[in-house]
């Protein structure tokens, strides 16, 4: 199941991590939520093969741990999404389709 691209509408902010936004559900350590608005990244099913950080020409991501998440104990988070330049290249490389980049949502950090 591909990362949700109508998030915004779908769920509510949790709470903010590393300055960027959390859309819930949260329920640590099983759940997640969605890291980021312009740049999101699907916690939930990230399975951290670290695709996107290798690719990524402006380091939007780094890890973040995440132990005890059924999916990885690491997470690759939009951290730097205010750097992303909308080449989709994380989007287009991600195994699991948990990333989904938005040049609309840019505005709304």
């Amino acid at each position: 199941m591909a990362i949700d691209p109508h998030f915004e509408a779908n769920r509510d902010v949790a709470e903010k991590h590393e300055g960027h936004r959390v859309w819930g559900p949260v329920d640590e350590p099983e759940q997640q939520g969605i890291h980021g608005t312009h740049v999101a990244v699907d916690f939930d099913i990230c399975m951290a093969d670290g695709a996107c950080l290798e690719d990524c020409p402006v380091d939007v991501f780094e890890w973040t741990d995440t132990p005890g998440h059924p999916e990885s104990d690491i997470k690759a988070d939009p951290i730097n999404e205010t750097q992303c330049i909308d080449c989709m290249l994380c989007v287009d490389v991600c195994p699991v389709d948990a990333i989904d980049v938005d040049p609309g949502r840019a505005g709304r950090l």
